[in-house]
């Protein structure tokens, strides 16, 4: 190892660079590997590096350890291993190398190893070397709600270049959509708006955000909604982006029952098609018209063609199973209630017995049992009946569901179409790893429209990083949020000894090593030291101030 000194004129100025390099022989050859880039260091610095590459087999050279100041400093293992993964994704490429490219990289990193706030990024980033790597000499919470809004404003254009990046000359034509909401805690936020919440969180506004995701399972691009707006209404933004942002021709969108429904398949292009599925009620219509036969309903997939348009029928039988038993577990419920007001009707012999069948016959409603089950009342004891024949026109089509596409046969048999259609549980996962598991996409901190898109666009890169972690490390016993503790736990020491310092990153512990192995990644044995300014803001008491903040935001 030795540091490589280079000198390059131009003009009446002299620039000189400094890199930390290591040769090693390869097939008969001598080769040159750059650690690291020294050129920020002072003089005194590359000094004292020059002279304990020159002394390392004789430490006592460089005078008494005993002397020695050792100091933990930033961490730096899981910041260097997510910006390596990111710039081997082309995300940091696309991003570009200005000053909001890198604080949009370093917003990325802050999501993938310490969710939170922006006030909550920029005390991350005291902690973690992120500022040093990325080259970033000032910092503070304004600067990432600029950042955000930046983000959104070239989203479409950063999109379409890691669309390049990703497929490069092989355009697909394969593309999953679904959306989820998020709710808001505040209600200040320019989306917020009341709507289906698929949170169960009642009195809670909300955002409702749509996902297109590449045949590769990743996704392509993000939007942010109003919180009140209907599904189908999404999917128009992710024709104009397919087909404008990303210029795909042929392509097949698939989406869930209540996304893709007849007035959006009527706006499709023509170059479009579409995978997607019916409802029950459309699927009794079709059974009560002969259309359909309950017979084809089998555990391997059955076609048919009405009208040029395909319908694949299957029946899943572990999910029939499970829908029984679901059944009769709120049958076992209800008639443990009938049982308890029963007990209280004979321990108190002045209580009303219609108020007590009344709670009864709430209990099944609100388990929605209320077709098959009946409550009634005799001589102060509830019983509960169950209609057979009402129960078998409810069970009869458990796990049975209808595949509708428009695609041909020569493209894709019924198997496909079928298989192609479960894929949209890769969206329901991601959809989970974003609000849910590690990447909090909630709770949202921000309030302006360009804040909430950028935010949303943030989490969506941080997944891409995420999910090459996830396969890099998927023969290891080990989940990406605990491997990135553990490299998290790696620390710079600066070692001062004398006049003299220098930032050693030390060797990890066994797990640190394998993750690193794992992922091809090497952590240089030294760091350049760098004072750069990160601080938040102090906080604004004035409320005209505060409404400022706001706005900003």
């Amino acid at each position: 190892m030795y540091v490589d000194t280079s000198t390059l004129k131009r003009g009446t100025k002299t620039y000189t660079r400094y890199l930390l390099r290591t040769s090693f022989r390869e097939e008969g050859k001598v080769k040159h590997k750059t650690i690291a880039n020294l050129s920020s260091c002072t003089a005194e610095e590359i000094a004292a590096i020059k002279f304990a590459l020159k002394h390392k087999h004789d430490l006592t050279a460089l005078g008494s350890l005993k002397d020695a100041e050792i100091s933990l400093e930033k961490r730096i293992g899981a910041v260097w291993t997510v910006n390596i993964i990111a710039e081997r994704l082309g995300i940091k490429k696309v991003l570009g190398t200005g000053h909001q490219g890198k604080l949009a990289l370093l917003q990325i990193i802050s999501r993938l190893i310490g969710q939170g706030s922006r006030l909550s990024t920029v005390r991350f980033a005291k902690r973690h070397a992120v500022c040093e790597i990325l080259g970033i000499n000032k910092l503070d919470e304004n600067d990432l709600y600029k950042n955000l809004s930046w983000l959104s404003e070239h989203q479409e254009t950063i999109e379409q270049a890691l669309f390049k990046v990703r497929f490069h000359d092989t355009v697909p034509t394969l593309f999953l959509y679904d959306v989820t909401s998020s709710y808001l805690e505040g209600t200040c936020n320019e989306l917020a708006n009341w709507g289906y919440n698929r949170d169960k969180k009642r009195g809670k506004m909300q955002i409702v955000v749509g996902l297109l995701v590449g045949p590769d399972g990743m996704p392509v691009a993000i939007r942010v909604f109003e919180g009140n707006t209907n599904d189908p209404k999404t999917v128009s933004e992710q024709i104009r982006i397919l087909k404008e942002g990303f210029g795909v021709k042929d392509v097949t969108l698939i989406g869930d029952r209540g996304m893709i429904k007849g007035p959006q398949i009527e706006l499709l292009p023509d170059d479009f098609r579409y995978v997607t599925a019916i409802t029950k009620p459309q699927i009794r219509k079709m059974l009560r018209e002969k259309v359909l036969q309950y017979e084809l309903f089998a555990e391997r997939v059955c076609e048919i063609a009405v009208d040029g348009i395909r319908y694949i029928l299957r029946r899943n039988p572990m999910r029939a199973l499970q829908m029984a038993e679901t059944r009769e577990g709120k049958f076992a419920a209800i008639i443990t209630a009938a049982e308890k007001q029963t007990r209280y009707l004979a321990d108190h012999p002045r209580a009303d017995a219609v108020k007590a069948l009344e709670k009864v016959r709430v209990k099944i409603k609100k388990l929605k049992a209320d077709k098959w089950l009946a409550a009634t009342e005799e001589g102060r004891v509830i019983r509960i009946s169950k209609d057979e024949a009402a129960l078998a026109e409810v069970s009869q089509l458990d796990g049975c569901y209808v595949i509708k596409s428009n695609v041909c046969k020569q493209n894709a048999d019924a198997q496909v179409l079928h298989d192609r259609y479960c894929d949209l549980e890769t969206v329901e996962r991601i959809f989970r790893t974003f609000k849910t598991t590690h990447l909090e996409l909630r709770p949202i901190y921000v309030r302006k429209k360009g804040s909430t898109c950028g935010h949303a666009f943030v989490v969506m890169l941080a997944l891409l990083v995420q999910r090459e972690l996830e396969r890099l490390w998927s023969d290891l016993d080990i989940t990406v949020e605990e491997g990135i503790n553990e490299l998290a736990a790696i620390h710079t020491q600066k070692i001062r000894l004398g006049k003299s310092a220098v930032d050693n990153i030390p060797i990890p512990n066994e797990i640190g090593i394998q993750l690193l192995k794992t992922a091809g990644i090497t952590l240089p044995s030294v760091f350049p030291h760098k004072s750069v300014n990160v601080h938040t803001k102090k906080k604004l008491q004035s409320g005209r101030k505060r409404k400022r903040l706001q706005d900003f935001k």
